[in-house]
């Protein structure tokens, strides 16, 4: 079964638009780095539905095993620092 891993993220009051931006684009360039990761989207909440989360992130990936090996990726690992220093969020995985 495919796995999507979500990540709701809530950038902290501090961090420039530009910074932002960075973390967004580390994020998404994870796609041509991480091996497994089928298809992955990025982008900005446009409702005020998502209790203060501003930004949204679906990794879909091909099974536990695939998840299990871009969490533990390098790359990964090193773009996920940066954004616990930069935002609170949330990560959630289903398959599907």
């Amino acid at each position: 079964m495919s796995i999507n891993h979500l990540l709701f993220i809530k950038f902290h009051a501090h961090v420039t638009a530009e910074r932002i931006a960075e973390d967004l684009s580390a994020l998404r360039s994870l796609k041509g780095r991480v091996p497994g990761i089928e298809d992955l989207t990025a982008g900005h909440n446009f409702t005020d539905r998502a209790a203060g989360y501003t930004h949204g992130v679906v990794v879909t990936l091909k099974d536990r095993e695939t998840l299990a090996s871009y969490i533990a990726h390098p790359y990964h690992t090193e773009v996920a620092k940066q954004l616990r220093a930069d935002a609170e969020y949330l990560v959630m995985d289903y398959e599907f």
